[in-house]
């Protein structure tokens, strides 16, 4: 039985989606029902989309009942923000390449297709033709040995310079890179998959040069790849230089070559043509005819998928994964090169990823009161010192706060200040109130830990964050050879000052080295550390993370916190992967999880957790972070997620209530 088509509408109407619209009107399993413009009234444009409505403006294009599954042909600015839109709207979506700016752009569209149920899909036309498949047969079956290299460019010369051209401009984000260096990029990461027995395969190192034109974008760049299987790919793009344009793979007995890969037979079918050279000077040529627009193939890919309910493509499609990987190649090329748009810096991109202003989403996330902070905090504190770029960590920042989330981790060390700066730059282009967000510091990291250094430090800090003050702030580290008395009065004057506006106290700090500070405060009528921030966990730390680490997590600790009722904003609350599934008994795990977390003790709460988690219908990591909320002592876990799925997993264990029996259960069986 024949599926309905899918009712296709395009979003954009460029030279691009006349392309695509060709592609539908050849497809088996598409029909172009509707485009959206934003200039419906532009004389011609039907003609380029025959049979399709005319619809005035994109949101229009959401709302349309007929329409299923959209095309985004905007800019590349706008591929992002409408693809969560649409999947938001219930409407599937396949998005010309690159599918959004960044790796973290494109992880907000898939997190939003998978909240939504919808199909999502990065439209590289050329994976999916039978060209593209016969390539990587002939790579499997060794035609030419081991692959050792790959070579190759996609570059055109534009006819003249124009900087509101959209390949010049940046306000679009042009250049070569994103625009046609994604290609060489991705079938590069394809025919090393292919040699692996893989559908791809990521490098394991990127190494990027370029040269950015006077309009701040790339015009000519070339990026080395080396593969984990010792493949080393060359990729070079241009918008400014013409270049040959093969595909050159070399094997130990022959080298494969492909003009124009991603044109295939053409784009309104034909034969492509790849050939094999010997090192003998033989050539064997293989012709893949094929009568099938080019374009149609991506139609009726993601038409199949949309049939079957899938989210995704499969191979060698782009899948989710392919796509995030391809991206962070683009990325690290992008950095090596400086190639940063201006509508990536804060003060172009005030909005959210959906292109919305930042707004509070109902009650959200669970709040508490703190000894000596002046405002409840979110049960949780958000750290995000793993985000190279403000456009990345914006998208993290928004949607914590967006959940309700108000106390925020930072650090004078992270990325040499980058976190600090990221947040300043957050909160002042979203226009948050100072009185609205609790801001965590922390300074005298080893080695420089030392009275002196916190005044000095603390100064930077503050001028990172774009504040006068931050409301809690902690010592990185102790240095034991210094009198704790002159770290106390350094503390205190600054408390004295107004730049700490609530506790302080250490990181990494051992009981009697803070039994001895309160001592002292007391003595001579200084303000007393009121937190910490240790280690607290499910699984108890076996060996420090780095050195100078300080878990607080044994009996003697819990005793001391109890009595105490100092907060502990705890780091690794989680065991840093421990309670995920690639943890456990008898598996190979990363090096570190192993060292500093692998004990008989910690496998058993590890079971444990895993069976009060099968109970409550939870995973074993929600427990853990549960467990460590539910202490009779105020901890506050201090989150470290690197996507939006992360943040999201993580917020939902915050109405888990774990009785004491269950608490002790866990410790102790």
């Amino acid at each position: 039985m024949t599926s309905e088509p899918v009712r296709w509408g395009i979003l954009g109407p460029g030279s691009i989606a006349k392309t695509f619209a060709g592609g539908v009107a050849h497809s088996k399993t598409g029909k172009l029902v509707a485009i959206a413009t934003r200039d419906p009234a532009r004389p011609g444009l039907s003609d380029g989309f025959p049979g399709a409505r005319i619809l005035d403006g994109y949101d229009a294009l959401l709302a349309d009942p007929e329409v299923e599954a959209i095309y985004i042909a905007t800019p590349h600015p706008g591929h992002a923000e409408w693809a969560i839109k649409a999947a938001e709207a219930g409407k599937h979506v396949l998005v010309e390449k690159p599918l959004a700016l960044t790796a973290f752009e494109a992880g907000a569209v898939f997190h939003a297709a998978k909240k939504a149920g919808t199909f999502a899909a990065e439209a590289f036309m050329y994976r999916v033709h039978p060209q593209t498949a016969k390539l990587v047969d002939l790579v499997k079956a060794g035609t030419i040995g081991e692959v050792r290299a790959i070579k190759s460019s996609f570059g055109f010369a534009m006819p003249r310079f124009d900087a509101s051209h959209r390949l010049y401009a940046n306000e679009l984000a042009g250049g070569g890179i994103l625009d046609v260096g994604c290609y060489p990029v991705s079938m590069a990461r394809l025919i090393a998959g292919a040699a692996a027995g893989k559908p791809f395969l990521e490098p394991e190192k990127v190494v990027g040069v370029g040269h950015l034109g006077k309009s701040g974008v790339d015009e000519w760049a070339s990026a080395l790849l080396k593969f984990p299987n010792e493949i080393l790919a060359e990729v070079s793009c241009s918008v400014s230089l013409a270049q040959d344009n093969v595909l050159r793979i070399l094997g130990t007995t022959g080298r494969i070559e492909v003009k124009d890969f991603w044109f295939a037979g053409g784009r309104e079918g034909g034969s492509g043509v790849i050939t094999i050279y010997r090192p003998d000077g033989s050539v064997e040529t293989v012709t893949v005819p094929e009568e099938g627009w080019l374009y149609s193939f991506e139609v009726d890919a993601a038409g199949a998928a949309i049939r079957a309910g899938k989210l995704e493509l499969s191979p060698p499609g782009m899948t989710w994964a392919d796509t995030l990987g391809n991206l962070a190649v683009l990325d690290k090329w992008r950095a090596d090169i400086g190639l940063e748009y201006d509508i990536e810096r804060p003060a172009n991109r005030p909005r959210t990823a959906s292109g919305r202003v930042l707004a509070r989403k109902g009650a959200g996330i669970p709040k508490r009161s703190l000894p000596g902070v002046s405002r409840d905090t979110s049960l949780v504190a958000l750290g995000f010192e793993f985000f190279p770029n403000f456009s990345g960590a914006s998208i993290l920042l928004d949607a914590f706060y967006e959940a309700g989330g108000n106390l925020f981790d930072t650090a004078y060390i992270y990325g040499g200040g980058k976190t600090e700066a990221l947040f300043g730059e957050w909160q002042s282009s979203r226009g948050i109130a100072r009185d609205d967000f609790v801001v965590i510091g922390k300074g005298a990291h080893s080695p420089l830990v030392y009275p002196d250094i916190i005044a000095k430090q603390l100064t930077q800090t503050l001028d990172r964050l774009k504040t006068d003050h931050v409301d809690v702030y902690f010592m990185h580290r102790d240095n034991p050879d210094v009198p704790v008395g002159e770290f106390v009065d350094a503390m205190d004057a600054e408390v004295k000052a107004g730049r700490i506006r609530g506790p302080f106290g250490g990181s990494n700090w051992t009981r009697e080295r803070l039994d001895a500070a309160i001592a002292y405060a007391e003595k001579n009528g200084k303000t007393k550390p009121g937190a910490l921030s240790n280690n607290f966990s499910l699984a108890e730390m076996v060996d420090p993370i780095w050195a100078g680490c300080v878990h607080a997590s044994d009996d003697a600790w819990k005793s001391w916190l109890n009595a105490h009722q100092i907060p502990n904003f705890a780091w690794s609350s989680q065991g840093r992967g421990f309670f995920t599934e690639r943890a456990g008994r008898g598996k190979m795990d990363d090096e570190e999880i192993v060292r500093c977390w692998y004990s008989e003790k910690n496998f058993e709460r590890r079971d444990r957790a895993i069976e009060l988690a099968g109970k409550l219908g939870r995973n074993p990591i929600h427990i853990a972070l549960a467990y460590v909320l539910a202490q009779p002592f105020p901890v506050v876990p201090l989150i470290g997620p690197r996507t939006l799925a992360e943040l999201e997993d993580s917020l939902s264990a915050l109405d888990i209530r774990l009785t004491a029996e269950q608490v002790a259960w866990l410790d102790k069986g």
